[in-house]
C-alpha cells in the first residue's frame, strides 16, 4: 500500500512524503480499514507546523479523520463489524458517554499515534461509528472531529433547539456544521464572517442573517441592536473574542469555545459574573454523541459542505488549500474510490 509521511523535520506541506509500506494485520480488538477519504482539520495544520502534538525524531502518518470499508477483523474485535461495513473512525476513544474520560489525547496522527493518511489502516474496533447512508466517502470523513465537536458544542449542554438563537463565527468545518445542525433544528442561526463572497452562501443554507466583522468590528454591538441577546454562541476563534461573545450572548446562555486561533484572554468578569454565562471548552465527542450526530444527518439529510476534493497523491495541495483563507466548509482527500 501507499501511505504519507510527516518526517520529524518536516514544518510544512512540502516536507510530507509518499512511501510504499506493507498492508498492517489487525490484531485482538483491531480491525482494518480500507480508506476512501480523510479530512483535514485546522489542528492538522498545528501538528505539521510542529505548535503542538508532535514527538521529537518520530515519523508520524498524520490526519485524524477517515471513513472506509472494513476490510478484516482481528481476533476478539467488537463483533458489531464485519468485513464491508462503511465506518468512520471517532475522535475520541474510550470516551463513551457522560464524563469526558481524564485524557482526551490528541487524536490520531500526533504525539505517537498515526493516523489515517494511508490506503489501509488499522484502528480499535471501539474507535469506529457506522458512516451515515446518506453520504459519499468524502462529506462522512468529516464527521469525527468537525461534525463530532459541532454536536457536542450545540447540544452537549444548553442546546439549542427551536426558535432559539445562536451566533456562530466564520466559515470553516466546525462552524459550517454547527450552522447546519443549528437550521435543522429549527433555530435562527447568525453568522459572524470577515468576508463578504460567503454572505450569498450561507443565505441559502438558511441562517436569518450575517454580519461581516470587517464593517462591524464590534459585532457583538450589531448583534445587540439587530437581533438582541442569544442564547448560545459557538466559538470557533478562541479565546481573543470571550469580550464581544459574552456581550452577545444573553442570560443564563452559553458560550461553546472550540477555538485556537486566538488564544490570549481579555479581562471578562463583569459579563461573566452578571449574566451567569457558561463558558464551555469544547474537545471532541463522545461515542454517544458521534452516533446521534449520524442519526440527525441521516433524519435530516444533511450533507457537511466540502470546500475542496483532493486525490491521494495530492495530499500537500490539500493541505495548502485548507490553511489558506477563504475557506468555506471541509478540506477531503480522496484516498480511494
Amino acid at each position: 500500500m501507499k501511505r504519507w509521511i510527516l518526517p520529524p523535520d518536516a514544518t510544512d506541506a512540502s516536507g510530507l512524503v509518499l512511501e510504499d509500506a506493507d498492508i498492517p494485520e489487525p490484531g485482538p480488538g483491531e480491525v482494518r480499514i480500507k480508506v476512501e477519504a480523510a479530512s483535514i482539520n485546522f489542528r492538522d495544520q498545528l501538528i505539521l507546523t510542529g505548535w503542538y502534538g508532535r514527538t521529537e525524531g518520530r515519523r508520524l502518518i498524520p490526519l485524524s479523520d477517515a471513513t472506509g470499508t472494513v476490510d478484516a477483523v482481528g481476533h476478539d474485535a467488537d463483533h458489531s463489524w464485519a468485513v464491508g461495513d462503511r465506518v468512520t473512525n471517532t475522535g475520541v476513544r474510550g470516551w463513551e458517554d457522560g464524563i469526558p474520560v481524564e485524557d482526551l489525547g490528541l487524536g490520531l496522527g500526533s504525539l505517537d499515534v498515526d493516523g489515517v493518511l494511508a490506503e489501509y489502516v488499522v484502528l480499535p474496533a471501539d474507535q469506529l461509528a457506522r458512516a451515515p447512508r446518506n453520504l459519499d466517502s468524502a462529506e462522512a470523513s468529516t464527521l469525527p472531529i468537525a461534525g463530532g465537536t459541532a454536536w457536542n458544542a450545540m447540544f452537549g449542554d444548553h442546546p439549542i433547539g427551536k426558535g432559539g438563537s445562536m451566533v456562530t463565527l466564520g466559515t470553516g468545518g466546525v462552524a459550517l456544521f454547527a450552522v447546519q445542525l443549528g437550521v435543522a433544528a429549527g433555530a435562527d442561526v447568525h453568522v459572524v464572517v470577515r468576508r463578504g463572497d460567503h454572505v450569498r452562501k450561507l443565505r441559502d443554507m438558511g441562517v436569518a442573517s450575517v454580519i461581516n466583522s470587517v464593517d462591524s468590528p464590534d459585532w457583538a454591538a450589531e448583534v445587540g441592536s439587530s437581533i438582541g441577546s442569544v442564547r448560545k454562541v459557538v466559538d470557533t476563534v478562541g479565546m481573543g473574542v470571550l469580550p464581544q461573545a459574552m456581550e452577545a450572548v444573553g442570560k443564563m446562555g452559553e458560550i461553546a469555545s472550540v477555538g485556537l486561533f486566538e488564544v490570549d484572554p481579555k479581562p471578562l468578569g463583569r459579563s461573566l459574573l452578571a449574566k451567569q454565562i457558561t463558558v464551555r471548552g469544547v474537545a471532541g465527542a463522545s461515542r454517544r454523541m458521534h452516533r446521534d450526530l449520524v442519526e440527525f444527518i441521516e433524519t435530516h439529510d444533511l450533507h457537511p459542505v466540502v470546500h475542496q476534493r483532493y486525490d491521494f497523491a495530492d495530499a500537500p495541495s490539500a493541505y495548502r488549500a485548507q490553511a489558506a483563507p477563504g475557506i468555506f466548509g471541509k478540506v477531503v482527500i480522496e484516498v480511494s474510490r
